[in-house]
């Protein structure tokens, strides 16, 4: 069975923030560095086999967690996440990074990492505006700059001097870090203001008040636990520090783009990496103790059933 979600229409232009950010100091990693895990051989599980009719029209999946149709026969194996985990504990980062993204094979995430440069052209060309105005509040104001779930550096090219700001680049999937350094590099950034590392956002592998500006786009939907992530974003940022964000939400209740998030959410987390549908992220970063939090919402037509998103600029 092909299934074919509707298309929206994008709504009302951004308006840009004007807030400014505070003075750049140095960032001081932990003293632990972060190790890349040596991957185990999963244990294979049996479970029942489904198949699907297959054409040229693919899913419409999380723009950071979209994937290409042609793996689907083999996603069966990967786990669920839960919408919401309150048992996290961020003090050893690697542990977490073990916990929340446990060793995967070579294979699968070299093919999620080129799958996901390839596949988000057309999303990140009508993205480009709201996020030309959101990051013009770091340019030239925030030195140390931290971009959780950095995948394959599509932000780059929004920071402006590459010689004036240095980026930690956060990403469980170490397959990323090729795709992040070619962005990097094209956009100006030597290997001395850009570092990958192989972390999850629930447990930053940086010192408390460390950082000027925390980014990120399309991360909360697939992270397990969203209230510790945004705890972490807190602790990392000084004071008067600021949280640039692109997420997308669950639709309104009683819609029936809703109705449709909700039957599709299971699948979504399975064949995105984690990714929900029907998270209320809005009201996440509202309740997170920032002291002031703009939000706009939006409507993108190339995301069709992810939608709406909601993007802003938070300020501790």
């Amino acid at each position: 069975m092909i299934l074919r979600w509707p298309s929206f229409s994008p709504t009302r232009k951004p308006s840009s923030p004007t807030r400014n950010t505070t003075t750049c100091n140095s960032l001081k990693l932990r003293s632990n560095s972060i190790h890349q895990c040596k991957l185990e051989e999963s244990k294979n599980n049996s479970e029942e086999n489904s198949s699907s009719s297959c054409s040229n029209n693919s899913l419409c999946l999380c723009g950071r967690r979209r994937f290409l149709e042609t793996a689907a026969t083999s996603l069966s194996l990967l786990p669920i996440y839960p919408s919401n985990a309150t048992d996290l504990h961020p003090d050893d980062p690697m542990a977490m990074l073990n916990r929340v993204h446990p060793p995967r094979p070579d294979w699968y995430e070299e093919f999620y990492a080129a799958a996901m440069d390839k596949s988000m052209k057309s999303y990140e060309a009508e993205i480009a505006g709201y996020k030309s105005q959101l990051f013009a509040n770091l340019r030239g104001k925030a030195k140390e700059i931290v971009e959780i779930g950095i995948g394959t550096g599509p932000n780059f090219k929004y920071y402006g001097s590459s010689t004036a700001t240095n980026v930690f680049g956060i990403d469980p999937n170490k397959k990323m870090e090729k795709y992040a350094q070619a962005a990097a590099k094209a956009a100006g950034f030597s290997s001395a203001n850009f570092k990958f590392i192989q972390a999850v956002a629930e447990a930053l592998p940086l010192s408390d008040a460390s950082v000027d500006a925390v980014v990120g786009t399309l991360v909360l939907c697939s992270v397990k636990d969203v209230a510790t992530t945004l705890q972490e974003v807190m602790r990392v940022l000084k004071p008067g520090g600021l949280y640039i964000f692109v997420e997308h939400v669950a639709a309104k209740d009683g819609t029936f783009l809703r109705f449709v998030q909700g039957v599709l959410d299971p699948l979504q987390q399975r064949v995105a990496d984690g990714c929900h549908l029907t998270r209320k992220t809005g009201m996440n970063i509202s309740a997170a103790g920032f002291s002031s939090v703009d939000i706009n919402t939006a409507f993108l037509s190339t995301a069709s059933l992810i939608n709406p998103h909601l993007y802003g600029i938070a300020y501790k």
